[in-house]
């Protein structure tokens, strides 16, 4: 229980919807207390991480067997930062927020491979070692990924910020 946030995080930025992302915590959280008893180690974490990865693998996979595409979201909101100061004036609140924003749709923009180790790495705050069981990748290669992720997004920021007006900063 310890880990639901960041099982519903890593979830939700995988899925892109919160309805989905709440089936795939949902089953990943019954599959890790059926298979609680085969936990080796005490990283319960990456552990539960691997599972819902796994999950949202299984989902996908079974989504494009249907084939279909699902409607959006009525509630499918942007995540908030919900790090704003309430003394903030509404200017920089603003700004912060649309600067949160973008980062969120650039991130949601990468392919699945390279925002999957960002996120781990960068949100859940996790060792290339831990990345490494969760992925089921050589270390080698999150290293690789991630330093690709990172490249990608610093291209898309700096393309996205280039055609935008800098007058009100």
């Amino acid at each position: 229980m310890p880990h639901l946030d960041a099982a519903h995080r890593f979830a939700r930025w995988l899925s892109r919807s919160p309805g989905e992302a709440d089936d795939i915590v949902q089953e990943a959280f019954l599959r890790a207390f059926r298979g609680f008893d085969a936990l080796r180690g005490s990283d319960a974490k990456g552990w539960l991480l691997a599972i819902v990865r796994n999950c949202h693998a299984s989902a996908f996979r079974q989504e494009q067997r249907r084939a279909q595409v699902p409607l959006p979201d009525s509630d499918d909101v942007q995540l908030e930062c919900a790090t704003s100061d309430a003394a903030a004036d509404p200017q920089s609140v603003s700004i912060e927020r649309d600067d949160q924003r973008c980062l969120e749709r650039l991130i949601a923009g990468l392919s699945e491979e390279h925002r999957e180790v960002l996120l781990l790495r960068e949100m859940e705050e996790m060792s290339y070692r831990e990345i490494a069981a969760v992925t089921q990748l050589p270390i080698g290669t999150v290293m690789s990924r991630l330093a690709r992720a990172r490249v990608a997004l610093k291209l898309q920021w700096l393309q996205e910020s280039a055609g935008e007006p800098h007058a009100v900063r």
